[in-house]
C-alpha cells in the first residue's frame, strides 16, 4: 500500500466508509423534512453544520490526504484522523437535535447505548481509542489491511461523536455536567491529545516502520514528518479548544444572568436550573 507515485493528486472510493456516511446525510435530510412538514422545523444552522461535518469526513476519507496519509506521510494521516474523528464529528453532533434523532432512538438496542455518551464513559473510551490506534502493531496493522483500515476509520469517528455527544449535550446528560463541568472537560481532553502530541514530537525515533520506506513529500525524514504529524495534532486541538472554550465561557455567563432573573421570580431552582442549561430558559421568563 506504500508504493510510490502521484499520491498527492489521486483520489480514491471506499464503498465500505463512505456508504454509511451517505445513508446517514439521506436519512438526516428525510427526518429534517419530516419536522418541517410537521411545523416544528429544525434550526436552519444545524443542516449546514451537519453537510459541513459531512463533507469534512468525505473529504477525509476520499481526497489526496487520505491518499498521501497511506502512502507517505504520517503528518497527512494525522491530519485525516483530526478531520475524520474530530472535527467532523464535532460539527455532525452539533447538527443534531433529540427530535432529529427520536426515530433512531425508538430502536432499543440504540436507546440502549445512551450511556456511551455519559461524559465519565465517553472520555475513557476517546482516550483508549486514541492511544490504541497510534500503537504501532494496529496502526501499521490498518496500513496494510482494508478492512483493519476501515475499523480504524469506524473507531476514530465513533469515539469523536460520542466525546462530543457529551458537550454538546443533544440529549439530556447527568444532572451535575453543567457548562463549568464541560469546560474542565474539554480541558482534559485536550491534555490527553497533547501528551500524545508530544510523544510524537520528542520521540526523536520514528514509530512506524512503513513510513521508513516510503517516499515523503519534500524529501522529509521519517522522524521530522512524525513530529509534524504531532505539531499539527497539538496545534489543531489548542484552536478547537479555544473555541470550544469561549463558547461554554460565553454561555455560562449568559445561563448565569438568566438563572438569577428567574430566581428572583421566585420559580423553582431545579426547574430554572434544567430549563437554563436545555435553551428552554425563555420560556419560564415569560410571564405567565
Amino acid at each position: 500500500m506504500l508504493l510510490a507515485h502521484s499520491a498527492s493528486t489521486t483520489w480514491s472510493f471506499e464503498p465500505l466508509q463512505l456508504v454509511p456516511l451517505a445513508v446517514g446525510a439521506l436519512l438526516y435530510a428525510r427526518r429534517a423534512w419530516t419536522l418541517a412538514r410537521r411545523g416544528t422545523p429544525v434550526a436552519g444552522w444545524r443542516p449546514f453544520v451537519f453537510g459541513l461535518g459531512v463533507a469534512i469526513v468525505a473529504v477525509s476519507l476520499v481526497s489526496p490526504i487520505a491518499t498521501l496519509g497511506e502512502q507517505e506521510s504520517f503528518a497527512f494521516h494525522m491530519v485525516q484522523h483530526l478531520l475524520l474523528g474530530d472535527l467532523g464529528p464535532l460539527c455532525i453532533v452539533a447538527g443534531l437535535t433529540g427530535p432529529l434523532l427520536r426515530p433512531l432512538l425508538s430502536v432499543r438496542a440504540v436507546r440502549a447505548l445512551r450511556f456511551l455518551a455519559h461524559p465519565l464513559v465517553a472520555l475513557p473510551i476517546w482516550t483508549v481509542n486514541l492511544f490504541l490506534w497510534h500503537l504501532p502493531t494496529l496502526w501499521e496493522a490498518a496500513l496494510r489491511h482494508d478492512a483493519v483500515h476501515a475499523l480504524e476509520h469506524a473507531c476514530f469517528f465513533t469515539a469523536g461523536v460520542i466525546m462530543w455527544a457529551a458537550v454538546v449535550e443533544v440529549l439530556p446528560g447527568p444532572e451535575w455536567f453543567g457548562t463549568a463541568a464541560k469546560m474542565g472537560y474539554v480541558a482534559a481532553v485536550r491534555v490527553v491529545s497533547t501528551i500524545l502530541g508530544n510523544v510524537l514530537i520528542w520521540a526523536g525515533t520514528p514509530f512506524y516502520g512503513l513510513y521508513e520506506e516510503a517516499h515523503r513529500p519534500w524529501g522529509l525524514s521519517a522522524s521530522a514528518d512524525q513530529g509534524i504529524a504531532g505539531g499539527i495534532m497539538m496545534i489543531e486541538g489548542s484552536l478547537v479548544t479555544i473555541g470550544a472554550l469561549a463558547w461554554l465561557f460565553l454561555r455560562l455567563a449568559a445561563e448565569g444572568d438568566l438563572r438569577q432573573e428567574l430566581l428572583e421570580r421566585g420559580l423553582d431552582p431545579r426547574a430554572v436550573r434544567r430549563a437554563v442549561r436545555y435553551g428552554r430558559g425563555q420560556e419560564l421568563s415569560r410571564p405567565s
